[in-house]
């Protein structure tokens, strides 16, 4: 059985997810962001319990399928802009994970989050550069075509119209103010 949890982002948060699975006597088959795959079927009270529990820890146990697939779509984003290979558009790559037309993507993630998937994915990939000025010692140019952006300026055009400075100014600046993952 698939269980998607909203907010688990990162391997400290899959870690405490696993633990609260397992402690109601369930067995994980496996777990990634977003998504955690256990053998048995939820009873009723199982689910209510991990609901709170999760919810305890900042999380949510999705089960309406609106919310679900907007969630996988959250997902996908994600993993399409730190991908190191070549990409493909992101309508193709979504429409191509999730099995499913990206116009119907595009609607449904628009309604429930009030922000389009572009929107999102440009949001996300901001963050990452962010990341990536902060702790690593590439460069812009090196970052922009890590990002897929056509150019560097392509970057700094959309970093500055973001946050306000370039990449440039965020990396000379001592503070680094990020938005965490769960947060976009």
């Amino acid at each position: 059985m698939k269980l998607l949890i909203k907010n688990m982002v990162c391997p400290r948060c899959i870690s405490a997810a696993k633990e609260i699975l397992e402690s109601e006597g369930l067995t994980v088959k496996s777990i990634s962001l977003g998504d955690a795959e256990i053998e048995q079927e939820l009873t009723d009270g199982q689910r209510l319990s991990i609901a709170r529990k999760l919810h305890d820890i900042g999380f949510e146990l999705l089960d309406d399928p609106r919310s679900q697939l907007v969630e996988q779509i959250r997902i996908a984003v994600q993993q399409w802009v730190r991908k190191n290979e070549e990409r493909t558009k992101l309508s193709d790559y979504l429409s191509r994970q999730l099995n499913k037309d990206y116009s119907t993507l595009s609607k449904l993630f628009t309604e429930v989050r009030g922000i389009t998937i572009e929107r999102f994915s440009i949001l996300h990939r901001i963050e990452y550069a962010k990341e990536l000025l902060c702790y690593s010692q590439l460069s812009t140019s090196e970052i922009a075509y890590r990002l897929g952006y056509s150019s560097p300026a392509h970057l700094s055009s959309q970093f500055k119209q973001v946050t306000g400075m370039t990449p440039k100014g965020f990396r000379e600046m001592g503070k680094h103010d990020r938005t965490s993952l769960d947060a976009l």
